[in-house]
């Protein structure tokens, strides 16, 4: 089933992915990505491990705020440290995370029905 009628078209939708790229609202970036309702960004994260709270500087300054965000960590799904997810937690933003395929599939799902989200993605 096709969901995105179902999006704005001022939002940003996740098209599909390659090695290394992803499609955005029919722009292919390379490289890591922070999505937003509104806008896309490149971002500068390399791997799940070394993350830290000011990676997620562009979803914590967001308006308006994101509630959920879709932690894409590359090929494989990699758990964050769990005082990184309650930092988040504590920010205001649960973050999920799952590999960056599975990010790609449910962004959409979350943005059709008018949920506050945001995809930050490592390449596959």
């Amino acid at each position: 089933m096709d969901i995105t009628p179902m999006i704005p078209s001022d939002r940003q939708v996740i098209d599909g992915f390659g090695p290394g790229q992803f499609c955005i609202s029919g722009q292919w970036r390379v490289g890591a990505v922070v999505v937003l309702p509104d806008r896309t960004q490149a971002w500068a994260a390399t791997d799940a491990a070394s993350l830290t709270l000011e990676d997620f500087a562009p979803v914590l300054a967001a308006e308006p705020k994101v509630e959920i965000l879709l932690l894409g960590t590359g090929p494989t799904m990699r758990m964050i440290p769990k005082e990184l997810r309650k930092a988040l937690r504590d920010q205001g933003v649960v973050v999920e995370p799952m590999d960056s395929r599975a990010v790609c599939r449910t962004y959409n799902v979350l943005l059709s029905e008018g949920r506050r989200a945001a995809a930050a993605m490592l390449p596959v």
